[in-house]
């Protein structure tokens, strides 16, 4: 998937907005491999921090949950995003940052569904840089109209 083909999936948009492209999606849809290319033009690292950019986790984490919901979405493609669906945290376990991510960096955001049931979904989910893991959580996301 190009950046057209996620902006048609997910409702997010610039800033928040987190996976530039989709490489693969592996293992008959339980598996997605994206991309967040991080640059020094992202409103956060104005403040974030100025003598030291670096990405807040919570944005990494946020970057693994978008890729998740679009594996989700590949998961069950009668179901589609509109402006009466929302995808929600249910929790965020076990999450560690291994090293910080900084402009210039490339996000490997590598999520893995585990279950799916009853709209509740849970995912393993890693970020990279380069060879080196920076992020690791366990996702629970759920969809629900509004």
């Amino acid at each position: 998937m190009n950046i057209h083909d996620i902006l048609k999936k997910l409702p997010h948009r610039y800033p928040i907005l987190l996976v530039d492209r989709v490489l693969e999606v592996v293992d008959e849809g339980k598996r997605i491999r994206a991309i967040k290319n991080v640059s020094i033009n992202e409103p956060y690292f104005v403040g974030h921090f100025p003598h030291r950019p670096v990405m807040p986790g919570v944005l990494i984490i946020e970057a693994l949950a978008q890729a998740a919901t679009l594996l989700a979405l590949y998961a069950n493609p009668d179901v589609v995003l509109d402006d009466k669906t929302v995808v929600y945290f249910g929790g965020i376990d076990n999450a560690r940052f291994k090293r910080p991510v900084e402009p210039g960096d490339q996000l490997l955001l590598d999520v893995t569904l585990e279950r799916a049931k009853a709209g509740i979904f849970k995912f393993s989910a890693k970020a990279w840089v380069g060879d080196q893991v920076v992020t690791e959580a366990d996702l629970i996301c759920t969809m629900r109209k509004v």
